[in-house]
């Protein structure tokens, strides 16, 4: 499984780019337009607000998704037995969130944000027409009016050994949104598995952007875009002390956008996320 890296300002970046989450579903970037210093100012401002006791003031309840969520509130990934060894913070632009913290957050979402709105076009303009013909609007349409889009700010702490047995930082699961970009983390880790159920570290190297097709798209699409399982593996080692920081943003259309005839994103989000958390959503986009 062959995942490629791609120069962003290549002259061949779109087809490329597109290619790999063809094949493979992730793509590696490099060149791009997140600044790095940005993504390193996020992790030191982050890393000691989850050190701290003030994100216990921002904790969301049933029926939300914006803010803190602790390790004994993390998710279950679907067919998985034990719960994830994580804690993590959803930030919205429109969401309750801590300052200064929200500055750094801020910049990110929004160079992820315009990064990602290129991506977009670059798959809509390289996927064939036959699978193009099956969009009910072109994928950077499908945001407009969306405020469903989310940085997810994870913290995934030091093991201490008393985890709970099969545990690991992140099980394995798909993503269920439209396209994910994720800046490299502060640590390694991160797995895809191929077809034969094998798996293959990501390269993350510091600067990069690792890019992957979720579950909308595959829908949307007609599994042309694959949606791959992936993990984050628990360190062994040193690496077993330090704290992973890792900030996926995570695109999401508008709430009515079909994805299939008469099944809209919302139907589909709010389904995945009963499954992994047995709580539905409010139907409406939260600033509407």
């Amino acid at each position: 499984m062959e995942i490629k890296v791609v120069d962003y300002r290549s002259g061949d970046a779109s087809r490329l780019f597109t290619e790999s989450l063809r094949e493979t579903g992730f793509a590696v970037l490099t060149n791009h337009t997140v600044p790095f210093d940005v993504v390193e100012r996020l992790w030191a401002e982050w890393l000691a607000f989850f050190k701290s006791d003030r994100k216990w003031g921002f904790e969301y309840g049933e029926g939300e998704q914006a803010g803190y969520r602790s390790m004994a509130g993390s998710e279950l990934a679907v067919g998985a037995t034990a719960k994830d060894i994580k804690e993590y913070f959803h930030f919205y632009p429109w969401g309750r969130n801590p300052s200064p913290e929200d500055v750094v957050a801020m910049e990110l979402f929004l160079a992820g944000s315009t990064l990602a709105t290129r991506l977009l076009e670059w798959v809509q303009q390289e996927t064939p027409e036959h699978v193009r013909a099956g969009f009910s609007m072109s994928l950077p349409e499908m945001l407009t009016g969306s405020n469903r889009t989310l940085l997810r700010i994870l913290h995934y702490p030091p093991l201490t050994g008393g985890e709970e047995p099969g545990s690991i930082r992140a099980a394995a699961h798909e993503d269920i949104n439209l396209l994910t970009v994720l800046p490299s983390a502060n640590e390694p880790g991160l797995q895809v598995q191929d077809l034969d159920g094998n798996w293959h570290d990501v390269p993350c190297d510091p600067g990069t952007v690792v890019v992957n097709c979720g579950d909308m798209l595959e829908l949307a699409s007609g599994g042309f875009y694959p949606s791959t399982t992936h993990r984050v593996l628990n360190p062994v080692g040193e690496g077993a002390k330090r704290s992973r920081v890792s900030t996926p943003l995570f695109l999401h259309p508008q709430d009515d956008v079909e994805l299939l005839p008469g099944f809209t994103a919302f139907d589909f989000l709010d389904e995945r996320i009963k499954q992994i958390t047995g709580q539905g959503l409010q139907r409406k986009n939260p600033a509407a």
